[in-house]
């Protein structure tokens, strides 16, 4: 493990260049997703567009799903995750922070993906691979949203899902100015820069 005295100019460079750029914000909820995979592409994703952490609900489960760091290409090691035993615990704690939340569901009361305002702090939550975010996650959430689709095929990936619906997250807020000014307090900011120096 580095030290922090230890640590090249250029690395620490650039650890304060991607913390400036966090999204503190904005994050992701995967709800019950069990492909290591699928759970390592979110993450990998979220580190490219700024998210700080992320959060895993997994109702009725002893254990919590082993999360790698190989799988995730290091991303694990620069994006948080905290795992939940259930809905209410998790959005709970998001909703104390602020954070407005919203699904991703294939019904009528479903708004595009490119009319919600991502600049908001705002939790966006994807379900499973099977079976897709619970009625209980759906309805507990502030709204629900699809990703436009015109093919044959409704539905898309999970990991993929997310990326495109981060992406456009990053466009409305790059467009609003939110990468050209840090988000995180300067006394945590200064913090985090110490602790990311010596992992």
């Amino acid at each position: 493990m580095p030290s922090p005295e230890n640590i090249t100019p250029e690395r620490k460079a650039r650890i304060e260049r991607v913390l400036h750029r966090r999204q503190p914000t904005l994050t992701v909820v995967f709800e019950n997703v069990q492909d290591p995979h699928n759970i390592s592409a979110v993450i990998r994703s979220c580190d490219a567009v700024g998210v700080l952490e992320v959060h895993g609900i997994y109702a009725g489960l002893n254990e919590f799903p082993i999360l790698g760091e190989k799988s995730s290409a290091s991303a694990r090691k620069w994006v948080g995750v905290n795992l939940h035993h259930s809905v209410d615990d998790c959005y709970s704690i998001l909703r104390h922070k602020g954070f407005r939340i919203f699904t991703t569901h294939m019904s009528s009361d479903a708004v595009n993906l490119h009319d919600i305002d991502l600049t908001q702090p705002v939790a966006l939550v994807f379900g499973n691979e099977h079976a897709g975010v619970t009625e209980e996650a759906r309805t507990k959430a502030d709204g629900n949203f699809l990703v436009p689709q015109v093919g044959m095929i409704q539905s898309l990936n999970i990991s993929v899902a997310c990326a495109v619906t981060l992406y456009e997250a990053m466009r409305q807020r790059n467009a609003s100015g939110m990468y050209d000014a840090p988000q995180i307090a300067e006394a945590d900011l200064t913090s985090m820069i110490k602790d990311w120096c010596s992992r």
